[in-house]
Parts: C-alpha cells; sequence; structure tokens
C-alpha cells in the first residue's frame, strides 16, 4: 500500500522551450508535432501497430546560439528514432509542426542549393556493431579472412573509403566533387587515422572502424551531423581525444553536433542540454544539462522515499549510472563533482568510495543480498561478488600457453613487438598462461591487439599453426607422439561471442537455431542436440524472454514486494521458432550471442565487447546470468509499512527455479576460466580478478599484467590501476 502522502508524477513534464534568436532562426524546429511509422488513416495503421512517437514534441536546434545537445536513454527508448524525426523521417502530425527554418534561408541557398533537403543536410553516422565500407559488415566470407596476407579485390583501404572509392566498376562523376585534400588531412590527423589509410576497412578494429566512419561523415560536409551512441565500445584514451575533437567541430558549427548516449555512457563536459527518454518513445525531462540532472535526483530520491508512484518505462535502477561526466582529465564520478551535480550512482560503488575501510559483513548464505548501504547483509557487485574478495581461486591445469608470441604481417608486428619480463630474464614477445578456474581482462587502447590475441586462442588466425602456442595442452601441429589439435576440437570447449561472430553469424537463423548453433561446428551446421541441450535452451529463452521478444511482458523479474516470481514456467518457448535473428533489436541480438557463448559451459568463455550495445539493465541480467545462471535474479521491491526498504530499491535474490531445484542453467564453474575484453568499466564481470593490458600499437612498451583484489565495480582505483592512470 502506498501512503496517504505518496504522490504520482505528472506525465508529461511541461517541457520548457529554448528558441533561438530571430536573425538566425534554428535548422530544426518540431512544435507539438506528434509522429507515426504509417499514417494513422493508412491501410498499414490498421494492420501492423502504428503507435505514437514522441507526443507533442517540442524541440529546436540552434543554428548558431551555443547550445549542444545529448539524448540521453535506455535500449528501445526511441533515441535513434527521435534522430530519424530529426532528418524528417516518419509522418509528422500535423505536417507543419516540423519545419528547417535555417535551411530555408537564403544563406543556405548561396553555400548549396541541396542543402534545402533535410536528407543532404543532416547526416546521420549509427554504431550499431555494424562495420565496414558503408556501414555494412566486411565483405570476408570467414573469420580469418581479416588475418591473411591476401587481400581480395573488395579490400579497400582507408584513404579509399575516405575518398569515396569503393567501386569496382566507378562511373564517370557528374557532379565534379571531390574530397578537398586539405580537409582530409585535418580529418585524419584529428581521428588518428594516419597509420591506418593503407589498411583495409575490413581489418580495423571496432573503434577504428568509428572513427573512419565519423571521417567519412565530416568529409561530407553536412550542417548538422548526428552520431548514435558514439562512446559505445571506445577505450578511455580515445574517448579523450574524440570528446575535444567533437567539442571543436560543434563550438564551429562545423557541422552542428547532437549525440545520443546510454545512460552508462560518460556526459561530455561541454554538452550543454540534455533530453532524457523514457523507455516508449516519450520525452521525460528536457533542458540544461544540470536541469535535467537535478530532475532525475529528485524522481530518485522521490520514488525511492514512497512519495511518488514509479513510472514503469522509467525504472530507477537504469539510472545508477547517469551523471557521470567526460572532461580532459578522464572519467568524473558525480558523487566527486561539483556541489549541483546528482549522485545518480551505483550504491554499492557510492560506498566503497565513502567507506574508509572495506569490510564484509552479514552472512554470504543469506539468499537475501542487498545492494544498498544501509544493509545489514553484504554489500555486492551487480552481478553478486563481494566488493573485497580476496580469496584466491582454485586454479587448475593450463588451458592457453603463449610463450614468445609475435604477430607480423611482412615487416610490420601488430602484436608482441617489446621484450617482457619472464621469471627474471627478459624475452621477446607475449608470455601468456591462462589456466582453469581464472578470469581474466583483456584491456588496451584501440588496435593494440585485444581482438588479434583472442584470434590466436579460437585458431581463427592463420600464424597460430606457426607460432609457440599450445591450447588445451597440445599444439595446432603434430608433435612427436602426439597428434595436434584440430580447430573443431579447439571450437568445442570454446564459447565466443564477439563484433566478429556477431557480422558473421547468419542473419536468416531463428534464434533457437542461434542458441543451438553453440552444438554445432559451424555457423550453418547441424547441431548435435540432445535433452540436456535442449533443456538449456528452452531454460534461457524463458529467463531472458523480455529482452529477446520484442513486445513481451514475460520477465523472470516479474516480482511481488516481497521476492518471489508470480509462477513457474516449464512450457517450452515455441516462439523463438519464429523469430528471425536478424529482424531483432541489436540489444537482443547481442543478447542470444551472449548466451550461445555460454549456453553449454565450455572450458573457455570469450566475451569481447558481448555487452555493448546493451543497455544498463539488459547488461546486469547478463552479468548476474554469467555468475549464478538461473539460480539468482533481480528483484525490485516495493515500499511496505513494516519494511525500511524502499521503493524501487534493487535486490539479489534466490529465484523460485533455485528453491524448486529446477536450474537447467548454472553460473560459470570452477573448472571454467574466462576472458573478457571491454572498455566499459561496468561491462566487467565482478569476476575478473587477473588482468592484461597491452599497449598501444608500434610504441614498444610492453604488456602490463597485475591482479585486483575485488571487483572492478567496487573502487575506482583498481580501473585506473590497469589503465595507468
Amino acid at each position: 500500500m502506498r501512503t496517504s502522502t505518496a504522490r504520482r508524477l505528472q506525465w508529461p513534464f511541461q517541457l520548457r522551450l529554448y528558441g533561438t534568436s530571430t536573425a538566425r532562426p534554428p535548422i530544426v524546429r518540431i512544435s507539438n508535432g506528434t509522429f507515426y511509422r504509417h499514417h494513422p488513416n493508412s491501410h498499414h495503421a490498421a494492420t501492423d501497430a502504428n503507435p505514437a512517437l514522441f507526443e507533442n514534441l517540442n524541440f529546436e536546434l540552434p543554428s548558431f546560439k551555443p547550445e549542444y545537445w545529448s539524448i540521453v536513454g535506455p535500449s528501445l527508448s526511441g533515441k535513434t528514432t527521435f534522430l530519424q524525426i530529426l532528418r524528417g523521417q516518419h509522418i509528422c502530425i500535423p505536417p507543419a509542426a516540423r519545419s528547417y527554418p535555417y535551411l530555408e534561408s537564403e544563406e543556405i541557398e548561396q553555400k548549396d542549393h541541396a542543402l534545402r533537403q533535410p536528407s543532404r543536410a543532416i547526416k546521420y553516422v549509427g554504431f550499431d556493431g555494424e562495420q565496414g565500407i558503408g556501414g555494412q559488415a566486411p565483405t570476408s566470407a570467414y573469420l580469418s579472412a581479416r588475418y591473411e596476407s591476401r587481400r581480395e579485390e573488395t579490400d579497400f583501404s582507408v584513404l579509399d573509403y575516405l575518398k569515396g572509392n569503393t567501386e569496382l566498376n566507378p562511373s564517370q562523376n557528374i557532379t565534379g566533387k571531390t574530397v578537398d585534400i586539405e580537409s582530409l588531412d585535418r580529418v585524419i590527423r584529428d581521428l588518428r587515422l594516419g597509420d591506418l589509410v593503407g589498411m583495409p576497412v575490413s581489418n580495423l578494429s571496432n573503434g577504428q572502424t568509428r572513427r573512419a566512419r565519423i571521417a567519412k561523415a565530416l568529409l561530407r560536409d553536412p550542417e548538422v551531423l548526428l552520431l548514435d551512441e558514439p562512446f559505445m565500445g571506445l577505450d578511455p584514451p580515445t574517448l579523450l581525444t574524440l570528446s575535444p575533437m567533437l567539442y571543436g567541430l560543434a563550438k564551429a558549427s562545423t557541422p552542428r553536433l547532437l549525440l545520443t548516449l546510454r545512460p552508462q555512457d560518460p556526459i561530455p563536459d561541454w554538452i550543454t542540454h540534455l533530453v532524457y527518454l523514457k523507455g516508449n518513445c516519450k520525452v521525460a525531462f528536457q533542458g540544461p544539462k544540470e536541469k535535467v540532472l537535478d530532475d532525475l535526483r529528485q524522481y530518485v530520491e522521490d520514488v525511492k522515499g514512497g512519495n511518488a508512484e514509479p513510472d514503469s518505462h522509467l525504472p530507477i535502477h537504469s539510472m545508477h549510472e547517469v551523471g557521470r561526466q567526460l572532461t580532459s582529465q578522464g572519467i568524473v564520478e558525480p558523487n566527486t563533482t561539483r556541489h549541483h551535480m546528482p549522485a545518480i550512482v551505483s550504491n554499492a560503488e557510492a560506498l566503497a568510495g565513502n567507506r574508509a575501510k572495506e569490510a564484509a559483513v552479514g552472512d554470504p548464505q543469506n539468499p537475501l543480498v542487498s545492494m544498498r548501504p544501509d544493509s545489514e547483509t553484504d554489500i555486492l557487485s551487480r552481478d553478486g561478488y563481494r566488493l573485497n574478495d580476496t580469496e584466491s581461486p582454485e586454479i587448475g591445469e593450463p588451458l592457453v600457453e603463449m610463450e614468445g608470441v609475435r604477430v607480423t604481417y611482412g615487416t610490420k608486428a601488430v602484436l608482441g613487438n617489446w621484450t617482457q619480463e619472464v621469471n627474471g630474464t627478459s624475452k621477446e614477445g607475449v608470455f601468456w598462461t591462462v589456466r582453469r578456474g581464472e578470469r581474466w581482462g583483456i584491456f588496451g587502447p584501440n588496435g593494440s591487439g585485444k581482438t588479434t590475441i583472442l584470434s590466436l586462442i579460437s585458431s581463427d588466425h592463420p600464424q597460430t599453426y606457426s607460432l609457440p602456442i599450445r591450447l588445451f595442452g597440445r599444439s595446432r601441429l603434430p608433435e612427436p607422439g602426439q597428434p595436434g589439435i584440430s580447430i573443431f576440437d579447439i571450437q568445442k570447449r570454446i564459447g565466443h561471442s564477439s563484433p566478429e561472430i556477431h557480422n558473421h553469424m547468419p542473419k536468416s537463423l531463428t534464434l533457437r537455431q542461434v542458441l543451438a548453433n553453440a552444438w554445432s561446428d559451424t555457423f550453418r551446421g547441424r547441431p548435435n542436440l540432445d535433452d540436456d541441450a535442449n533443456a538449456r535452451i528452452d531454460a534461457c529463452l524463458r529467463w531472458f524472454e523480455e529482452d529477446l521478444r520484442p513486445g513481451s511482458n514475460a520477465s523472470p523479474e516479474s516480482m511481488t514486494d516481497r521476492g518471489t516470481s508470480s509462477k513457474l514456467d516449464t512450457a517450452r518457448p515455441d516462439w523463438a521458432d519464429h523469430l528471425v535473428f536478424g529482424e531483432l533489436p541489436f540489444s537482443a541480438q547481442r543478447v542470444a550471442l551472449f548466451l550461445r557463448a555460454i549456453i553449454k559451459h565450455p572450458d573457455l568463455v570469450i566475451l569481447d565487447e558481448s555487452f555493448s550495445g546493451m543497455d544498463d539493465g539488459i547488461r546486469d541480467r547478463c552479468l548476474l546470468f554469467l555468475a549464478h545462471g538461473e539460480s539468482k535474479q533481480y528483484i525490485t521491491t516495493a515500499p511496505r509499512a513494516d519494511s525500511k526498504v524502499g521503493s524501487g530499491e534493487r535486490r539479489i535474490v534466490e529465484s523460485d527455479i533455485s528453491k524448486a531445484g529446477q536450474v537447467k542453467v548454472g553460473g560459470l564453474k570452477k573448472d571454467q576460466a574466462l576472458l573478457c575484453i571491454s572498455h566499459i568499466r561496468e561491462e566487467i564481470p565482478g569476476s575478473i580478478r587477473e588482468w592484461i593490458c597491452l599497449p598501444e600499437a608500434n610504441t614498444g612498451q610492453p604488456a602490463r599484467f597485475g591482479r585486483l583484489d575485488g571487483p572492478i565495480e567496487g573502487n575506482y582505483r583498481r580501473w585506473n590501476e590497469i589503465w595507468g592512470m
């Protein structure tokens, strides 16, 4: 029951408008506009779902006034849809509610008549995992192709890509337009592409591809550049250089910039205005950055205190990372910034940062474990690990052994071009051993060789045959008295999720087939399934139905206020037989590939940016599932008269499936090893204890190794230690 003092927030909020000078009209003006994918009176609206998008929206993007906007919201909240609306897509009702005053001015006419078209003047660059030329996936037919020395005719270089020379049979340039050499040199310099201009686009790392795509968009000289989640998957050094470069463009209005960010992304300190979206294509808060962040903090405090009804489309657990600032000195946490910044951060981390001494209290076996600072139980990470964990794992036999690995292409070394200290002796190359039970984080700047080192382990790299590498105790080539290990033996013992796997996974497979592919030798091979495998697939589909099935309301977190699920569902999820992988939302595809990597409990789990593209709620559920499987889950509690727990508090509890003894998929086992790559601290599993940080390419500096005394979430010092900051 709600207390009598509870008040309900009124939605939608009355949004303040920020216009521009009449002398320089705004580029985009939306006044009380409502948008639809199909016209409300069309036959599509009668047969297809056609909800209103951003009903009664008011928004202006100034042409020269120093306002720098960012659209913030979780996955499926409508960030990309918002950008599409700004470009002129979707039906506007009434039609006159959306206009482009500056594009209709004489100033634009004199500059370039083609810029009067919004689609020409406003360019969009999305970063949803699609790589390569024109945003499409690499043209290689198999994973090893990007590491081979032979180049295909379609392996266009970065310089060709930037100049637009990406056709095998180009027609005559009837427009007469060419890329300005001065602009090309400036963009290459600003985005640090100088060492990459001769490299095939399909060989670029994820971060390098992102920089190349931004550069390509800038060379088109648009009036407005819309960057959809530009910071996703970038390493901290690249963030520190990319953000000032974007600010320089925004400040000079060449072009004007508008960014979308996830709640967990740091907000550049030069951003002045925010639009915070709810999870149903509606605006929750809009206005100056400090005002919006204060409104978010007030909403969280009101809901936790029982003074406001929680909005189901604005869960407070999705906001605990909002408010981090990206400055020239690094990422600044909200609880260490100026007094007006909100402390919308993880309670566990805030506690860890403020306590003089980290100590664990309470019974660790208690099935109800809270992440609240005033809890009487252990303070845990988002995936249920103690923030100060000094226990040594049980270490087993070596699974990966590298003794002097050095990867070169001709005279260019891309990995291992350094001298490393090994047992008091200086030796050349990478020396690294991964054993059963270990949990490793692999870090380093974009292009430092992280994906390359994983390709050696998965044997996708051809040089695995010739380098001093042993996988599961055997070499790829036969040795005296022992045959070499085959690619099929390796793949059976490894679960792998990465952007490369994502690009090559057939989009025509159904969702069930993607999970079943874990028991197959190839992407399109027939899986070898038994009753246990099918039970695991069904269990994973049921557990993540809300995240995998668009429009579903089912969830393992469908909890009452006392932390028990409403029912135990054992029915076969037939809906997964009809969902096509390529038609799923990007975050749902990432969840499916994550499950494919862990579902059969392989000896070695490799997660290469597996959580990139997920919002923090989905990501946290995946991290908790990685650690505990079906045995643990989150609940969001409601206030009760007999409880000190406020509304919206998220807790980790034992699941009803576990209580009933029906767990089919557990978490990581002690005899498994984990390798994880991510540039985002919140995407690192709490079990990671060992780490290797590769140096920036061509510096000659050796790789650095270390061990953590607890989850990275528990202390920002651990993250800074890895990056040498």
